[in-house]
């Protein structure tokens, strides 16, 4: 995301999260081997589609929509579902497997956050400031306390910033109080364009969420 919150432009342009080779991947590719399963919202999802990747290969991809037909567009390891956030994610962890990745975008994200299900964040940070756009997390009153677990500086000037969630402390606005032991945790590419370079790795940088509260 850019140094001030954003994780595209209000047209939805992500072509500032290009960035130099020699920071290497970031991480992705240690971190795409830790998760088997995706969750992304419709708009995020069609965008990926337009850029030429419809899903991402080898890991069950969860598509969130209210308007998508499930029996018609679940295709592969595509599953479009409209299930509450909260019991999907309840029901998902008891399974075993991998950790689960949320890639987008921000209302998704709100959604699993105000539900008390993300438990985890890894953001990076692109020495950038947009001024505008689409933010990371779709603004809403909550207040979330984060505990830093690490930060590493990038040699291209990027940071990546390794957040625990913990119990919130929640807004007469917010949906339900976030909890620490919830789901899914934040820890890739964050939103939208970022599911192309995701999957191979590439210089775009992603931030990222997913969940350790599965069985193995």
């Amino acid at each position: 995301m850019s140094a001030d919150g954003y994780i595209a432009r209000a047209d939805g342009d992500v072509a500032w999260l290009d960035r130099p080779g020699t920071a290497g991947d970031y991480g992705m590719a240690k971190f795409y081997a830790s998760v088997d399963t995706v969750l992304l919202g419709r708009k995020t999802w069609e965008l990926g589609k337009k850029l030429g990747q419809t899903s991402f290969p080898g890991k069950k991809n969860f598509v969130f929509s209210r308007t998508l037909e499930p029996s018609r567009e679940s295709v592969g390891e595509v599953e479009v579902v409209r299930e509450d956030p909260g019991e999907f994610a309840s029901r998902l962890k008891k399974k075993k497997g991998k950790s689960i990745w949320m890639v987008g975008g921000a209302g998704l994200i709100a959604s699993f956050l105000d539900a008390g299900q993300i438990d985890e964040l890894i953001l990076h940070v692109i020495p950038i400031l947009l001024g505008e756009g689409i933010p990371l997390i779709e603004p809403r009153r909550r207040d979330v306390p984060l505990e830093l677990v690490s930060s590493r500086a990038y040699e291209d000037g990027s940071v990546q910033l390794h957040y625990s969630v913990r119990p919130a402390i929640a807004g007469p606005d917010a949906v339900s109080p976030a909890r620490a032991a919830g789901a899914v945790r934040r820890a890739g590419a964050a939103e939208a364009a970022q599911l192309a370079g995701a999957a191979e790795a590439a210089p775009r940088v992603p931030d990222r969420v997913r969940s350790r509260a599965r069985k193995r």
